[in-house]
């Protein structure tokens, strides 16, 4: 049956008929609808889309092609399980095309599980393998450093990924970039990526090229079977022996890969790959510049403070010159009264003195009485030594000792007794000062056994064997022993 498209008799300079674009989108739609109506397609979901508007499109694909399908945002309630990714599902629904765009899509109503997806499955196993190895670990994942001197990338030559990743380091933060060119889909692939990051990792100081600090594993979007070099397990193992810290950026944010769990960041897009290895210089300077202020604030603020509580202090503070002056003033007048001072003193103690000889009786009297008492004690002891005697004598006529004897005796005790005294005389404090030494004492004759205690004193007496004699000392002793003036 072939379909009358309206108005198909018209003709312009011949047979052929002239049509309008929407008669042939219409004419089209309604050739696909009236030919399959509702039907069911088995495939695997990829490309999967969650619009804002609430529609969700993705693509039903097998070994043979591939089917653009929509689900209108008022059947996803009743479509009876979660679209996603390389799940096969048995899709329901009608084919319909899109004028606008020459396209043509199934319309879905409602989808059934037909199996799991061979690439989703294969990827699964892989992962939960490695994850049991440990190599999704966050202890073993290392944050890229804050300031980064050289940023090392694997990706392809070609594309805008590469672009972008330049142009948001040089406008963050301009640093140089060392590029390892890989193909990013395709035979021999994951190879050639694995080796790009070992080849990074290998660099060692003495190699003659510099080592990057952080490395960006990235490419740009694409369908499941095209991201499946960052699923490869040559790959991620790579990542994972990798000393370098790993940021990987594959793909758009919805899209995941295996890399992304293995890599020490992920991130979402390229661009956003490269703002997170090199921070925002403008931002740096503000902030340093920010803290340099307040820094200068604080300092400032300090000083002041400091300011103000020696100002607070120095104002507690006497007047410095009035003290000193009131206590030259206060000496001044210490010193003009001690000088009046000393010489009443001094005259009152000569006068106590001169009082107190006054009352002793003469040299001439002392000298008689002492002779006098010497006398009694003489004539005391003759008796003594006579009644001794006596009484020795009526002993030694009982004891019968000749006189003789007796004499002798007395005699050697004389000489001892006259020795002792020698020795006494010789001992005596005249006997010293008539062997040329003097007895040095101050006015009220107590004795003076150093210089200072001379030069304390307005006035000495020195007592000589024959006699007396005053002595003013000097005020500062010009050597070592001092000098008198007399």
């Amino acid at each position: 049956m072939v379909e009358q498209f309206p108005d198909s008799g018209r003709a312009m300079g011949g047979n052929t008929p002239e049509f309008s674009v929407g008669e042939i989108s219409g004419a089209i739609r309604r050739v696909l609808e009236g030919t399959f109506g509702r039907i069911r397609v088995r495939g695997e979901i990829t490309e999967f889309k969650r619009y804002p508007s609430g529609h969700l499109y993705f693509s039903l694909k097998d070994e043979g092609g591939k089917l653009s399908s929509v689900v209108w945002r008022g059947t996803v309630s009743r479509l009876g399980l979660k679209p996603e990714n390389g799940l096969e599902v048995i899709a329901t629904g009608k084919i319909s095309s899109y004028g606008e765009r020459s396209s043509y899509q199934m319309v879905i109503d409602r989808l059934e599980y037909a199996g799991e997806g061979a690439l989703l499955a294969r990827i699964e196993r892989l992962r939960l393998r490695l994850a049991q190895e440990g190599l999704f670990d966050a202890e073993r994942k290392c944050p890229p450093p804050f300031l980064p001197r050289l940023i090392g990338v694997v990706t392809s030559a070609q594309g805008a990924v590469l672009h972008d990743i330049r142009t948001t380091i040089a406008r963050r933060f301009p640093l140089p970039v060392l590029v390892w060119p890989v193909p990013v889909q395709g035979e021999g692939a994951a190879e050639r990526i694995a080796q790009a990051i070992a080849g990074f990792d290998a660099i060692g100081p003495h190699s003659g090229v510099p080592r990057p600090d952080v490395l960006i594993v990235a490419r740009g979007g694409g369908s499941l079977e095209d991201l499946m070099a960052f699923n490869d397990e040559a790959v991620l193992r790579a990542v994972a022996a990798c000393r370098i810290p790993v940021i990987s950026a594959v793909g758009h944010e919805t899209d995941t890969t295996l890399i992304d769990f293995v890599s020490d960041q992920r991130a979402p897009t390229p661009t956003a790959a490269a703002e997170m290895a090199v921070p925002v210089r403008a931002e740096l300077e503000a902030g340093l510049a920010q803290r340099a202020a307040r820094l200068r604030s604080g300092l400032e603020r300090g000083l002041q403070l400091a300011r103000a509580r020696l100002d607070r202090a120095a104002a507690g503070l006497p007047d410095l010159p009035a003290v000193v002056e009131n206590a030259r003033r206060r000496l001044d007048d210490r010193a003009y009264r001690l000088d009046l001072a000393l010489p009443a003193r001094l005259s009152r103690l000569r006068d106590r003195v001169q009082a107190a000889s006054d009352r002793l009786p003469a040299p001439q009297m002392i000298l008689a009485l002492r002779r006098a008492e010497l006398d009694r004690v003489g004539t005391a002891s003759q008796q003594a030594m006579g009644n001794l005697l006596h009484r020795h004598a009526a002993t030694l006529g009982r004891l019968r000792v000749p006189p003789a004897v007796l004499v002798s005796q007395l005699r050697a005790s004389k000489s001892v007794l006259a020795g002792a005294a020698g020795q006494l005389e010789s001992l005596s404090p005249q006997a010293v000062l008539e062997r040329g030494y003097v007895l040095v004492t101050d006015s009220a004759g107590r004795p003076l056994a150093q210089a200072a205690q001379a030069r304390a004193v307005p006035e000495v007496i020195m007592t000589f064997a024959d006699g007396k004699v005053a002595a003013r000392p000097l005020a500062a002793p010009p050597g070592p022993q001092g000098k008198l003036d007399l």
